[in-house]
């Protein structure tokens, strides 16, 4: 589909990123600036910022893929998924932002060193956890961006993957959280608007809702049930599902680090609930015109392309049936990259600042100037940019399995210490650091069984349930055996079983 007005629309699209990070860069005088944006986020963009950090490749191209591959069992990722945002805003916003106006924290490692009393060991270990994690989070984001881009301009998939990594790092790197943040404020309203329009015309293209449904229990009556008796998505790995995505994105370390960049603490009373209507509205029409998908391929009017993750482009071929116009196709094909880019760009700001801050400054350096700290995260940020797309060459078969992969990292590695270092006050600086290090050897592992398919043993739920229990496990036996937090510390991060204190 590639033409002039495409290629002249998405150079505007981009160019109008770049511009936003020219002038986010005149704001950037300190490291607070850089990486939380001096604290300034209003509520719109704060609001549409946590939507745009969870709404990536896999709410574009996964979720419909996943909805074309498996049907109706995977519609809980719809709750789960728009949840997480709410989770993350209430059960971790309201204290680690008040906290934060008092400590000056930059990420969520400051607040875990300073709660556990461990400014190495523990920052270390997040902070290289978190980098992991991010990268390969990042590298389906990567894969998502090629897909567009090879969907527009019909070029090689290396070609894509280069493209879009120079624009997101360009305007990342000069311009920070403040160009991220606007950025995302930019694609969050191209994205809602753009799948408001799209997914209702792909539906009615594949012969309305009804009969979507009709053919998807033709192919396989589980395709219409809420689950499956056995396998993928039965009961067992529903409930692992939801935790998965609904604690796991909401612990996620460029989600839940744009809490403490927020204007006035009065925001999170409403955005937990816009946030969760808002995305929930745009996931379930993304699914539904998987779904569509499916009932458009078995019919043979659409066909998949010859690739390893053909089903991930089910809604971009849905939307180019539906919307055979090369110019609403190019334009719709824009709102698809605005939405596969908002993720992107926040992922590659964490791991810069995970480095250069939690690294470089608190443990390398910490008599380094600001300047040299800015310095090492904008560099941070390429080499990050750099090794993902290394790791984006040869992405899996399915995208959504790359971040579910990522996420559940996340899970198992930081859910527990966060939510046992704020409501727990017997959890110690051992048990955190046992913790975190058990939940991420474990996730490692089971997930590497899991990718393989080695069968030592039946896994019924998703792997990083298993990390999950043995990292709260850890949390619990350590802690109970190990030397108590002091009442100062535990008082000043605000540890106990409330949101907030007014």
């Amino acid at each position: 589909m590639s033409d002039l007005f495409t290629v002249g629309l998405v150079a505007v699209y981009f160019l109008g990123l770049v511009g936003i990070g020219i002038w986010a860069s005149k704001k950037i005088h300190t490291m607070e600036d850089y990486v939380v944006a001096g604290r300034s986020l209003g509520f719109w963009v704060f609001t549409l910022l946590m939507i745009g950090s969870v709404c990536s490749g896999m709410s574009l191209l996964g979720v419909s893929g996943l909805g074309f591959k498996f049907g109706w069992p995977t519609i809980w990722e719809q709750i789960a998924v728009p949840f997480s945002v709410a989770f993350c805003i209430i059960f971790f916003g309201y204290k680690m932002y008040a906290i934060a106006r008092k400590s000056g924290y930059m990420t969520v490692q400051d607040y875990l060193a300073h709660r556990y009393e461990s400014n190495t060991t523990l920052r270390g270990l997040s902070a290289l956890s978190g980098i992991v994690v991010s990268m390969i989070y990042l590298a389906g984001q990567y894969t998502a961006v090629s897909i567009v881009l090879m969907w527009l301009f019909k070029i090689p998939h290396l070609y894509a993957l280069l493209i879009g990594a120079a624009i997101v790092t360009l305007y990342t790197v000069i311009g920070g959280l403040y160009a991220v943040s606007w950025t995302t404020l930019v694609q969050g309203v191209i994205l809602i608007a753009g799948v408001l329009i799209m997914a209702p015309f792909v539906i009615m293209a594949a012969g309305g809702f009804t009969h979507v449904n009709e053919v998807m229990a033709s192919i396989n009556p589980s395709n219409v049930d809420p689950w499956v008796a056995g396998g993928v998505f039965c009961p067992e790995y529903v409930i692992s599902f939801f935790l998965l995505l609904s604690i796991g994105l909401a612990c996620a370390p460029h989600v839940i680090n744009n809490v403490l960049a927020v204007k006035d603490i009065r925001y999170f009373k409403w955005a937990p609930l816009v946030a969760f209507v808002v995305y929930g509205i745009v996931m379930f029409l993304l699914k539904f015109a998987g779904f569509a998908g499916m009932s458009m391929v078995d019919e043979g009017l659409i066909v998949l392309p010859e690739v390893k993750n053909a089903s991930d482009y089910i809604f971009v071929l849905g939307v180019e049936y539906a919307l055979p116009s090369v110019v609403l196709s190019s334009i719709l094909g824009v709102i698809i990259l605005a939405a596969v880019m908002s993720t992107t760009d926040r992922l590659m700001l964490t791991i810069g600042t995970y480095f250069s801050w939690d690294i470089f400054k608190k443990i390398l350096k910490p008599d380094a100037p600001e300047k040299q700290v800015l310095l090492v995260s904008r560099l941070s940020v390429l080499g990050a940019a750099a090794i993902t797309l290394l790791m984006a060459i040869n992405p899996p078969d399915m995208l959504v399995w790359l971040i579910w992969a990522g996420i559940g990292i996340m899970f198992a590695t930081f859910a527990v210490p966060l939510l046992a270092g704020l409501y727990w006050r017997g959890a110690t600086r051992d048990g955190a650091i046992a913790s975190m290090a058990l939940g991420l050897i474990a996730a490692l592992f089971f997930g590497g069984l899991s990718y393989f398919k080695i069968k030592i043993f039946a896994m019924p739920m998703h792997f990083s349930f298993y990390a999950f229990v043995i990292s709260v496990i850890a949390m619990i036996v350590v802690s109970m055996m190990t030397k108590k937090t002091p009442d100062t510390v535990l008082d000043e991060t605000m540890t106990g079983w409330y949101f907030k204190r007014d």
